[in-house]
């Protein structure tokens, strides 16, 4: 029986607030305000993740930002009052961050880079670990290289030692390498305590949830894909208009497969697995479709992946409540958002 994290069933990311963003405090106090938090408790969300870069709290020489941090105990306030859950998501660390186009580099072969995000941890706990019962930590967004695996189990393990010291029972959240792939926790070190949670993020396939995503380097951006195709259909386009995504497009099931529950089932195995054998709960802390699919292929798709999340008891976070290219409030889904919302 795999072990759920408690709360965090139905869940809302709040992408581009404190985090992907230019770092102003028009932004900081425009883009997201308490009446979006009313609409998510409205639409049955259970909990909210918010992804907040170092930028929100720290200097470039690493000082604390007070005002900040008083964005984080806002969101802790009005969430509070509306009754949602919290993921507090480190989405990028000075040094690191899964975005290139950032520009940090040199967090995982640097010991000062990383004593500075042991420090934030350990600040962010002092803070928030009171909220236990509605606030859970996810340490770092997407490692992206399968060759950080070890330095990042070694990293990984030392902040949750240093957060013990302080919070010795918060929830916290820990993804592997390939973006947080599900095919990745297999390499993943066990949980530190029974407090740890395995996340993993769900794209797939990529070529659709991401067609025409400028931040894809290899995807032919011209191409569109509907999931009425099989998955066969899909790859022999691929194979013919984009040699490189083929050679990555990888399938459970047969060519005349679709992107539908049993697929999900599938790719869901072996994460189920590996959390069962560990006896560690599992969550997905992203999902979602860009906007450049049709708008009738995101509801089917969020149909699959939700018969699949509710087949093995997974909690998530659809990415993502606003903008960012995949906006479930955008115009775009006005037809199909009341039956998506019935599917996150």
């Amino acid at each position: 029986m795999l072990k759920q994290l408690n709360g965090y069933i139905k869940g809302i990311d709040l992408g581009g607030w404190l985090s992907q963003c230019n770092h102003t405090k028009e932004r900081y106090d425009n883009f997201i305000k308490e009446s979006d938090i009313e609409t998510i408790a409205s639409w049955g969300a259970d909990h909210v993740r918010i992804p907040v870069d170092y930028e929100l709290v720290e200097t470039k020489e690493g000082e604390y930002i007070e005002e900040g941090f008083g964005y984080i105990d806002r969101a802790i306030e009005w969430c509070g009052k509306h009754k949602l859950n919290i993921v507090l998501d480190l989405h990028k660390t000075f040094g690191y961050s899964f975005d290139l186009g950032y520009g940090e580099s040199g967090f995982f072969d640097n010991e000062k880079y990383q004593e500075r995000f042991y420090r934030l941890w350990e600040e962010f706990a002092k803070r928030y670990a009171k909220y236990e019962d509605r606030l859970v930590f996810e340490l770092l967004n997407e490692v992206t290289d399968r060759s950080y695996s070890d330095k990042w189990n070694e990293i990984s393990l030392n902040c949750i030692k240093r957060i013990r010291k302080i919070a010795p029972t918060v929830k916290i959240l820990v993804g592997g390498y390939w973006n947080n792939s599900g095919d990745a926790l297999k390499d993943l070190a066990l949980p530190y305590d029974e407090n740890v949670v395995y996340n993993f993020h769900n794209y797939d396939p990529l070529v659709f949830t991401h067609q025409g995503a400028y931040w894809v380097p290899a995807l032919n951006r011209e191409l569109r894909f509907s999931i009425k195709q099989t998955l066969g259909e899909i790859h022999e386009i691929l194979k013919k208009e984009n040699p490189e995504m083929a050679a990555e497009f990888a399938f459970p099931g047969s060519p005349r497969s679709r992107i539908d529950a049993e697929f999900f089932k599938a790719r869901f195995e072996e994460p189920v697995r590996i959390a069962e054998e560990r006896g560690v709960a599992l969550y997905c802390g992203e999902y979602g479709v860009i906007e450049n699919a049709e708008p009738g292929d995101v509801l089917e798709w969020y149909k699959a992946i939700h018969e699949a999340f509710e087949y093995y008891g997974i909690g998530r976070a659809t990415w993502s409540y606003k903008e960012m290219n995949f906006g479930l409030t955008d115009k775009r889904l006005d037809g199909v958002r009341d039956e998506i919302l019935k599917y996150i």
